[in-house]
């Protein structure tokens, strides 16, 4: 980690909880709102590939609209809080420990970016709504290569912008496939635990892996 340059997190999951937009609605939608928003993400997530697979690349604002209406049909939600939850998307609430550690990392000389599936305007919502636009050099979208993580291309983005190594490279997802995408690509690759979950099988192996991002400061 001596010959790190740039420190790059992906966003969803990671940065940002994916759960906490059915949780603002969980009065509405009932005790069923974790086990839908893990469908949600899941189905999301999915999507995702299967576009890649198939070259029909759509937005990843289009396939959140998308996932989320296969999955408020099977957890039988009101049509009526398809805005709202929408809307909530937008707006993500980080980990309670991202802003300090951020802040922390910005005194560091070295490159502070999100490389993520999001789209430009999306991403560039999120971190202002949380105000953490101020810490980042750069929000690198796959919009830009038009095809999802894990494809090579996505992982090229910010070692053609910055002009470095890919093991000058720190990057940090909660995502396993994520982690082992960029691994494989050649980075160096944090799994963030955050669930005691169990790593995939992809060919990859990850040196770190923290249970939050305040564990980084003293890995780097």
């Amino acid at each position: 980690m001596k010959n790190i340059k740039a420190i790059i997190f992906d966003a969803y999951g990671t940065l940002f909880d994916v759960n906490s937009a059915a949780e603002k609605c969980k009065d509405k939608i009932g005790d069923k709102w974790e086990g839908f928003a893990n469908y949600w993400r899941t189905t999301q997530l999915e999507y995702t590939w299967l576009r890649s697979l198939m070259k029909r690349h759509k937005d990843f604002w289009q396939v959140t609209e998308d996932s989320l209406d296969k999955s408020m049909k099977a957890y039988e939600i009101d049509s009526s809080l398809r805005n709202e939850l929408l809307d909530l998307y937008k707006i993500l609430s980080p980990f309670k420990e991202v802003p300090e550690v951020l802040k922390s990392l910005k005194k560091k000389d070295l490159k502070l970016a999100i490389l993520s599936n999001g789209t430009p305007t999306l991403l560039n919502q999120l971190v202002k709504s949380n105000n953490l636009d101020n810490l980042f050099d750069d929000l690198f979208s796959i919009e830009e290569v038009g095809i999802y993580k894990p494809d090579s291309k996505v992982y090229d983005i910010p070692i053609k912008k910055y002009n470095i190594q890919k093991n000058e490279v720190a990057f940090l997802s909660a995502n396993t496939w994520d982690v082992s995408g960029g691994g494989n690509y050649g980075y160096n690759s944090i799994w963030v635990n955050r669930n005691n979950n169990i790593f995939d099988k992809l060919d990859y192996s990850p040196k770190y892996q923290t249970k939050q991002l305040g564990e980084l400061l003293d890995i780097l």
